[in-house]
């Protein structure tokens, strides 16, 4: 960098490498890029079917009971200093108690290590095991900052396969493939974001067993693990946790604690005092009518967005999504004229339809798309609607191409020489 008098070339001005790589792996990125691509002016309001917060829909919004813990926390005065042991412990009692619904054995505060949400989350622990020459193995798709935190603390990072086919399974061969010495997590994300599928527990007990016989920590990415309204259930990873170490954000399975991550946590900060003291009252006091309506609602718009992309002939999803508020859908863009992959799809379906997609090349998937359908229904039909409507335009051109291109061949007819 030159500034300064004289042309003085300062010393901070080198470029970090590692937070340039780390930022091409932002998602934020590839919707920066569409949004611009809006007509800010455009008649019709925009339908966001790429976030991943349902909260900006009414019917999603938070739970009462939430809104007042905090808002209590806040007016008791109680909250309002820097994070204490004192402030803590009840709401990591409170999250232990909770997560030792679903497990064999029960946790206790010192298994819980609270942040400042899922991003938080990885983000220690990526930091924990960013050691020279480590890799770790990552789902492909996947979550982009699992990639991105990696690859920013130097970890070598290894893809393996989702297959569609099988419902988005872990292709447990392509794990023992990867992995070598060098190898020190593996992660899983159930339910899937992007994929939508839920994992069985014959499935998680297979990837517990190639964990242990490859001495793998499993690193389960559980954000959505409740959200859940197909007929798989949810069965935590920490179900596994004598069979292998499993280390879930928000939680850490009992027999399997890792220092490093108690010694992380004494650089960084938890979550705000406030929140920690609205936790406990948020889990006691969240009425059950609340999480059975948002499952309600969920499979009502995972059907939607499911049966309207049946009719869209370039788009198929290989698989119903039965959890979490996402789908991964695969574009046939031999179908569609002037389009050229799935970036190009998506910036011109939202020029033309006000509709925001998530392209696949965000996640590791050229020619995939990924939609949310966490919208409220007549919303999400609407945009739907948009995307048949777009679809049906350029296939319409495509077709006229065809057969354009097919006039221009001359007939031939063999004749015989007489």
């Amino acid at each position: 960098m030159e500034g300064g008098r004289g042309g003085k070339r300062w010393r901070f001005a080198t470029p970090n490498l590692a937070v340039a790589a780390a930022g091409e792996r932002s998602i934020q990125r590839y919707l920066l890029q569409l949004h611009a691509c809006l007509d800010e002016h455009g008649p019709r309001p925009v339908i966001p079917l790429s976030h991943g917060d349902p909260s900006s829909s009414a019917c999603f919004r938070t739970a009462p009971e939430a809104e007042e813990a905090v808002a209590a926390a806040v007016r008791s005065g109680d909250y309002n200093g820097y994070s204490s042991p004192a402030t803590s412990l009840p709401a990591r009692r409170a999250v232990a108690e909770y997560l030792s619904c679903d497990l064999p054995y029960k946790l206790c505060t010192d298994d819980i290590f609270l942040t400042s949400g899922g991003t938080q989350a990885i983000e220690i622990v990526m930091s924990v095991f960013g050691q020279p020459g480590a890799n770790i193995l990552l789902p492909k798709p996947g979550y982009p900052k699992h990639e991105a935190h990696a690859v920013f603390h130097r970890m070598e990072v290894r893809l393996y396969d989702l297959v569609p086919e099988r419902g988005w399974e872990i292709n447990v061969e392509a794990v023992e493939a990867l992995a070598d010495e060098n190898t020190v997590a593996i992660v899983i994300t159930n339910p899937n974001n992007p994929c939508g599928n839920v994992y069985t527990y014959e499935h998680l007990s297979k990837i517990a067993d190639t964990a242990s016989k490859l001495g793998l920590l499993v690193i389960a990415d559980e954000v959505y693990g409740h959200l859940v309204y197909g007929s798989t259930p949810f069965v935590p990873m920490g179900v596994f946790g004598e069979t292998v170490p499993v280390l879930t954000l928000g939680a850490i399975s009992k027999r399997w604690v890792v220092d490093s991550l108690r010694s992380f946590q004494n650089l960084t900060t938890g979550p705000a005092t406030f929140i920690q003291g609205a936790i406990p009252h948020i889990m006691k006091n969240t009425n059950d009518e609340f999480f059975r309506k948002t499952l309600e609602l969920l499979k009502e718009t995972a059907e939607i967005c499911f049966g309207e992309i049946k009719e869209i002939k370039c788009i198929t999803c290989p698989h119903k999504p039965e959890g979490s508020f996402f789908m991964m859908v695969k574009l046939d863009i031999s179908q569609l004229s002037d389009i050229c992959d799935d970036i190009d799809f998506c910036s011109k379906l939202v020029k033309e339809e006000s509709v925001v997609l998530l392209p696949g090349r965000a996640l590791g998937m050229e020619n995939w798309l990924r939609i949310t359908f966490a919208l409220d229904p007549p919303r999400l039909k609407q945009g739907l609607e948009r995307v048949k409507s777009f679809c049906r335009r350029h296939q319409s051109r495509a077709n006229m191409l065809n057969i354009s291109a097919s006039a221009k061949v001359e007939p031939h007819f063999g004749m015989s020489k007489s």
